[in-house]
């Protein structure tokens, strides 16, 4: 697991200070309007959100400096320490610079189990085998082993910015990691082209669209039958 900064110092070479935007202001206000008055501290996951994005619009590394916590601690009424126990406690959020393209390669049991020593080893050699959470000498990449993404049935997987890339193996890692480096945005999904999870080699079942049946519903229950009198009344 990639060693994290701690929010309690202010990581050195980060900025002293920080401010939303107009654009990011106005995402920012969609957010905490999502909450009751009062409640406005449960928005904080969303603008932190917020401030790496701005981050990386402004600097290409898509990070936490604590200048940007102390402006949303200060735009929910929250006491910045609650601001950092909230960066710090989940691992999306960075709280040290990372790449222009930030690696996430899983290793947990599937994913291992499908080659993801391989991916790993790929995202390293493409970030010139600096130490893992540390960022390549070109700016362009850096590398983080991280936990379950959710995604085994397409093990192994990368997560790179807002994409998964799935079904991977070393090769197609390198042919990924090269068009990042050209500026070029690969197709995320599949590194097979299977469709999501469907098997590989394309669906087995269900393969036809059944034809249109109109609605028809159900007809009335009847009604139940008169109770019978009697014979001997």
């Amino acid at each position: 697991m990639t060693d994290r900064a701690s929010p309690a110092a202010a990581y050195e070479g980060g900025p002293d200070n920080f401010a939303f935007s107009e654009a990011t202001r106005k995402l920012a206000e969609k957010q905490i309007a999502k909450y009751p008055e009062g409640k406005q501290a449960s928005a904080v996951k969303g603008l932190l959100d917020l401030a790496m994005r701005q981050m990386e619009d402004e600097t290409g590394s898509r990070w936490l400096p604590r200048a940007a916590m102390d402006h949303v601690a200060g735009i929910l009424g929250m006491a910045p320490i609650r601001v950092y126990e909230v960066a710090s406690f989940y691992t999306m959020f960075k709280t040290r610079p990372v790449g222009r393209h930030h690696l996430q390669v899983c290793t947990t049991t599937p994913c291992w189990l499908r080659g993801s020593d391989a991916v790993l080893a790929a995202c390293r050699r493409a970030a010139g085998n600096v130490p893992d959470g540390t960022v390549s000498e070109d700016g362009e990449f850096s590398v983080e082993e991280v936990e379950c993404l959710g995604a085994c049935v397409n093990a192994p997987v990368l997560w790179v910015g807002d994409y998964f890339y799935e079904d991977l193996d070393g090769q197609a890692t390198e042919r990924i990691l090269e068009a990042l480096k050209r500026g070029e945005h690969p197709a995320p999904g599949s590194a097979k082209g299977r469709q999501t999870s469907a098997p590989e080699g394309g669906p087995t079942t269900l393969k036809e669209v059944p034809p249109h049946q109109p609605y028809r519903p159900d007809p009335p229950a009847p009604e139940p039958a008169a109770p019978q009198a009697d014979a001997g009344e």
